[in-house]
């Protein structure tokens, strides 16, 4: 008997990372694992030299606990279970690290993680690193940031991020962080996938540099085509607008359905 597929449709894959125009060293990590339907985006933060180090711990971490898992194709609920653990797992590994190595001290990352099924996407995020979603022109950022803007948004002291950004509340201000402390509060989320979805994963490298309008009318103008061209034109688009942090994106596009 043939082994069942990872997923009822045919899904596609493309990530990029990108140092950016300004910054010295690249701190965020990417891993995309096309055999598990894994994608990890994750940006380092904190530490004078180490936020790199944080990243590619999350991202490892991550990583190597998806390469030991038995692949349930069609619980989803258990998926987004699993990828709270993973994130978890990989808040203490940085969180350790940081403690043992005094040159660690004060690092960080953010995560975003997502993990795509049978009918499904799991995903998983602590800090500002975001996934959105495209299905036909709608346009949906799926995740809600760990930060401090988007806190006193959601406490009601502003009406939006734009309020809040003009009374001088910066947007880089996390409220969590992978590392910060040995226990974090993952948000996770289930959502079911449809022929012609298209996720894409980023850190704020990608989100600071381009507005979500602009997002949405470029991943609609390219969506017919690969989506290596499209990785491509967000990250040369980013740079084009400033490039002032490091920027990372993976993508997930969901083809015909393939299997009942």
């Amino acid at each position: 008997m043939d082994p069942l597929p990872l997923s009822a449709y045919v899904i596609e894959f493309a990530w990029r990372t990108d140092k950016g125009r300004v910054r010295q060293r690249n701190e965020d990590s990417v891993a995309v694992h096309p055999e598990h339907g894994l994608v990890v985006v994750a940006d380092g933060v904190g530490g004078a030299t180490a936020g790199h180090v944080a990243s590619r711990v999350a991202v490892e971490t991550i990583s190597d606990r998806f390469r030991q898992r038995k692949k349930p194709r069609n619980d989803g609920e258990k998926a987004r279970l699993y990828l709270e653990a993973a994130v978890e797992e990989a808040n203490i590994g940085i969180w350790r690290q940081a403690k043992e190595n005094s040159q660690y001290a004060g690092m960080g990352s953010t995560v975003v993680v997502g993990a795509v099924g049978w009918d499904w996407l799991a995903f998983a995020h602590v800090g500002d690193s975001r996934v959105y979603r495209l299905r036909g022109d709608a346009f949906a950022q799926l995740s809600r940031d760990h930060s401090f803007i988007q806190e006193v948004v959601d406490q009601g002291f502003f009406t939006s991020r734009e309020d809040a950004r003009r009374y001088g509340i910066g947007e880089n201000i996390l409220t969590r962080a992978l590392g910060s402390s040995p226990g974090v509060g993952v948000s996770s989320d289930l959502v079911e996938i449809a022929t012609g979805d298209l996720f894409i994963f980023c850190t704020d490298g990608l989100t600071g540099m381009i507005p979500d309008d602009w997002l949405r009318q470029i991943l609609i103008a390219v969506q017919h085509n690969t989506l290596d061209s499209a990785a491509d034109a967000l990250i040369r688009l980013a740079n084009e607008r400033g490039g002032v942090d490091n920027v990372t994106l993976a993508m997930i596009r969901v083809g015909e359905r393939i299997a009942d």
